[in-house]
């Protein structure tokens, strides 16, 4: 059975650092891609960071982009999302999700990690 757990969530001041990891478990051979989303209340959820075929391919939101970069370590069978100079509207329950195929839905989903960030 695969899953996905989320860490590393937690409050930070504006313009602080987080780390999220996102172990991955029960996978055959590997998703093809894995990502990062976000959603804040009252708003849609929102992919912010993915990353395909090993490392080959990655996509950033432009609200993230040149302050979080996505990871993964194969070996570990986890994905990073590092998290620098945060905002107060990254603020946001952060998901993982991993899909069989490098395009359409994404099939697993982890159960989400919270970021708070006080100016």
């Amino acid at each position: 059975q695969v899953q996905l757990v989320e860490s590393g969530g937690g409050s930070v001041q504006a313009g602080g650092s987080l780390r999220l990891s996102c172990a991955a478990s029960g996978f055959t051979y590997g998703p093809m891609c894995m990502g990062w989303f976000r959603q804040a209340p009252g708003k849609g959820r929102e992919a912010i960071a993915t990353i395909c075929n090993r490392g080959r391919a990655t996509y950033y939101a432009d609200s993230v982009k040149g302050r979080f970069t996505i990871s993964q370590d194969n070996a570990k069978s986890t994905l990073y999302l590092q998290m620098n100079t945060l905002k107060p509207e990254d603020a946001a329950t952060y998901y993982c999700a991993a899909r069989n195929l490098p395009y359409g839905d994404w099939d697993y989903w982890g159960q989400g990690t919270p970021v708070t960030v006080s100016s």
